[in-house]
């Protein structure tokens, strides 16, 4: 059973310090204008922490039990000490629970079947938090590689907001970065209480300025599709189109294909890395040059 007086002191232990934390702290842009209430708002700690507006006034409200994935991002959004945390984590004990964690996702055999037919387009199957579940060989050619990187770890948004050399690769980053922070959002909307995505948010928000400040601001709004601009080390700059289709089977799964027009400068770029990365020959030539 739950424990009511415990969930209503943890309400008002979570109030007490939002007004104790001044946007500049959690790394928010000042706006200039006097607030109504001491602090941060609700809105900018649900969003910093992961989860909706509404589920967090449900914790202030002393109405909800706190899944321990958003005990640890609140310890995290709070900026609390080791004595607040334990203090914290005290007053959830009668009221937590532990959330189940989904099973690690596979990609469906059918889509792998449709990325090994690709051979002169690049396209990767993304799961649900952007982990990347499989390649084809030009995406390898064109983005980075996929191999070099543990499967744990393998995630497009960590990639754009923490690899240096993927981040220079695009040219128009912030527009790919802000598209990733929307469906992230989108997803935490979804499931506030799944583990692996808090993990991820956490991670992002204390390694990236820029992902923490759009993922506390307002609501964007995810594409699903677009151009993108890319500086590739071989082929110079691309302008490619891409769509994201989302598996039948699977909707948590989606292939994200890049196409140029025929007869374009990008097109034969993308032909040309294909014929470059399938010749076996190539790599024997390059150490020997």
């Amino acid at each position: 059973m739950y424990s009511e007086a415990h969930l209503s002191e943890l309400g008002e232990f979570l109030k007490k310090r939002r007004a104790q934390l001044s946007p500049r702290t959690v790394g928010l842009p000042e706006s200039g204008t006097p607030r109504r209430v001491p602090g941060l708002r609700r809105e900018e700690v649900a969003r910093l922490a992961g989860i909706s507006a509404y589920s967090y006034a449900r914790l202030e409200q002393g109405r909800a039990p706190v899944p321990r994935s958003v005990l640890t991002a609140l310890v995290r959004v709070l900026h609390l000490d080791d004595n607040q945390r334990d203090h914290l984590f005290e007053l959830a004990a009668s009221g937590g629970y532990e959330p189940r964690r989904r099973p690690a996702q596979k990609v469906h055999p059918q889509l792998r079947r449709i990325l090994d037919e690709l051979t002169a387009t690049p396209a990767l199957v993304l799961g649900r938090h952007l982990d990347i579940l499989a390649w084809n060989p030009l995406a390898a050619a064109l983005l980075t590689d996929f191999d070099r990187i543990p499967d744990k770890k393998r995630n497009y948004a960590r990639l754009l907001f923490t690899d240096p050399a993927f981040r220079e690769l695009c040219l128009d980053w912030r527009t790919s970065a802000r598209t990733c922070v929307a469906h992230l959002r989108l997803e935490a909307a979804r499931r506030p209480d799944d583990p692996g995505l808090a993990a991820l948010v956490g991670e992002l928000s204390v390694a990236d300025t820029d992902f923490r400040q759009w993922w506390a601001g307002r609501q964007m709004i995810g594409l699903r599709m677009g151009t993108k601009r890319l500086r590739h080390p071989l082929v110079g700059d691309l302008t490619l189109d891409w769509d994201s289709l989302t598996c039948t089977a699977d909707p948590a799964q989606k292939l994200v294909i890049s196409t140029a027009a025929p007869g374009t400068p990008s097109h034969d770029g993308l032909l040309f890395l294909a014929s470059w990365n399938a010749d076996p020959n190539q790599s024997a030539r390059d150490a020997a040059a």
